[in-house]
């Protein structure tokens, strides 16, 4: 009996441990804590963050930034992508920065969404390529197309890893020693077509730094 008590109170107080350390980074009705172009792109609608419109075509890229720097940390949160015509495209920046020109631009990782980038690792504004990619064939059938997805980006070390809908479809060991594995965190609307993404259920568990 007293063993059974033992392992629910350590459990418990694992369960307490982790809920302190898993943050939300939206509250469901406001954009504090972000930072972005709040006039034309992004908005705050029945609990989502929802950027770009259906109606007229998305001029450029943006991008709804964190107010601060993460360097390891677990990501998890719902995306939902819709267009109707052009370039249909969104994904999380991480361990990114802001550009100067053109300054609605972003440099670093991205978790990439949309139609053959699903759930890949894509280098934004630098090396400007899919560092690596799941199989297209099998990522189609995890995904749910013009509905909602859970995406999860695990970065650790120099290590990423990203999950859909509970499938890995990313496990990258970054080889450049320069690149930063810290920086700012960013929901992006792909510019160039007629889409919208919207963003719910957004947590951020920190985890300790490299010593």
């Amino acid at each position: 009996m007293k063993s059974t008590l033992l392992v629910f109170s350590v459990l418990f107080i694992a369960l307490i441990s982790c809920s302190e350390s898993r943050k939300s980074l939206f509250d469901g009705e406001t954009l504090a804590g972000w930072e972005g172009d709040r006039e034309n792109t992004w908005r705050v609608e029945d609990g989502m963050i929802v950027g770009g419109s259906l109606e007229k075509t998305v001029p450029n890229n943006e991008f709804l930034v964190t107010d601060r720097n993460y360097e390891n940390f677990i990501l998890t949160l719902k995306i939902k992508l819709t267009g109707t015509e052009g370039f249909i495209n969104s994904g999380v920046q991480f361990h990114s920065k802001r550009l100067s020109n053109p300054a609605y631009e972003m440099e670093g990782y991205q978790a990439d969404w949309g139609n053959g980038y699903w759930a890949s690792l894509y280098d934004e504004s630098r090396r400007n390529v899919t560092l690596i990619a799941p199989d297209s064939a099998q990522v189609l059938s995890w995904i749910n197309i013009n509905d909602w997805n859970d995406y999860k980006v695990h970065a650790e070390n120099g290590r990423i890893q990203l999950f859909i809908n509970g499938h890995q479809t990313v496990d990258y060991t970054e080889p450049d020693q320069t690149i930063p594995q810290s920086g700012l965190i960013g929901l992006q609307i792909h510019g160039g077509g007629k889409a919208q993404v919207a963003f719910k259920d957004i947590f951020i568990e920190e985890l300790p730094q490299k010593e």
